[in-house]
């Protein structure tokens, strides 16, 4: 009910701000409608994806741009089905968009394939040099730019963190989407770490929520156990189901984004991904008004988050250090 409330009242806002809009902006952009597409690799009623939409439309609302005056915006919303992810990218791609909103390698990937012409702002990237996406960071040099998610250096993070939290910890299974070419760079500043923290690491891949639940359950049997959650699409549908499975499983874990830590999950290090939907809206809008995606450098996250859930802590029987407590950006009590 909360969660309906706030659409309806951010949908108000909308209209208010597009009725109060003054005449000279109206004349100014409201002669040519734009068309956008949106590519997310969420479900349309996830949460997540709900706030980051909110942000897109706000950015763009801030630099004048309202939906249904000046702009039309085509959504696609593709869960975590990769099949479903490539219909849709080319379904976007022949309605001749302006430009495209994308999400994810996953998301990208496919738009890439399809089309080298229409424009195309990505959010939560990982390493679009070394999967393809641009030719480099300062000059894109194709039809895409937009924001990274993080760094491969950030994993290592996670270990140590994970460590830190849960000390006991002497293997940890890294559950990851090999589907995604971001899963090797992720595991490999894991692995640079490992030895030097007495960890045995066991990589996991997982296509589905039936394997996820296998892959956690056989691992939990084992003591001494933790687990590393690793940046993906799937992981982010599945946060639920992967939080529950560790409470339930008594395994210290560790994630790579806020949500999870939300869900219930114990500690959670990675960007903000809500506010680069804002600050892509003003790409759009640079795009839009004529400049071309080549010549705009892929911008890094301006912010990393450390947030510990202090009810899941205290449900392993884990004292969170206080050296931890006081870095923390968040603590869920």
């Amino acid at each position: 009910m909360i969660a309906k409330l706030k659409r309806r009242a951010f949908i108000t806002l909308l209209g208010g701000a597009a009725a109060a809009w003054p005449l000279g902006a109206r004349a100014q952009q409201g002669e040519h409608m734009r068309r956008l597409g949106v590519l997310m690799p969420l479900a349309a009623d996830d949460p997540e994806a709900q706030a980051r939409n909110a942000a897109f439309l706000q950015g763009l609302q801030d630099l004048g741009w309202t939906v249904g005056r000046n702009v039309r915006l085509d959504y696609r919303w593709a869960g975590d089905d990769a099949e479903r992810v490539r219909r849709y990218a080319a379904e976007l791609v022949a309605l001749s968009p302006n430009v495209i909103l994308a999400t994810g390698n996953s998301a990208v990937g496919p738009l890439l394939q399809t089309t080298s012409t229409v424009p195309v702002v990505f959010v939560q990237v990982t390493d679009p040099v070394g999967g393809g996406l641009v030719e480099s960071l300062a000059r894109p040099g194709r039809n895409a730019t937009g924001f990274t998610s993080f760094e491969y250096a950030i994993g290592g993070k996670w270990l140590e963190l994970l460590k830190e939290m849960a000390p006991r910890v002497k293997r940890a299974v890294v559950l990851r989407n090999p589907a995604e070419s971001s899963e090797i760079g992720q595991l490999a500043a894991i692995q640079s770490v490992a030895s030097s923290l007495g960890v045995e690491l066991q990589p996991l891949n997982v296509h589905d929520a039936a394997e996820i639940e296998r892959v956690i359950s056989k691992f939990s049997r084992e003591t001494n156990g933790g687990l590393i959650v690793t940046a993906s699409g799937l992981a982010i549908g599945h946060r639920e189901l992967i939080t529950t499975l560790a409470a339930r499983h008594q395994l210290p874990a560790i994630y790579p984004l806020r949500l999870f830590a939300t869900v219930g999950g114990l500690i959670s290090f990675g960007p903000d991904t809500i506010d680069p939907y804002r600050r892509a809206a003003g790409y759009v809008d640079r795009i839009l008004k004529g400049e071309k995606p080549a010549d705009l450098p892929v911008q890094a996250p301006t912010k990393y988050e450390l947030v510990i859930n202090l009810k899941t802590a205290k449900a392993l029987g884990l004292e969170v250090p206080p050296t931890l407590l006081a870095r923390a950006d968040e603590v869920i009590e």
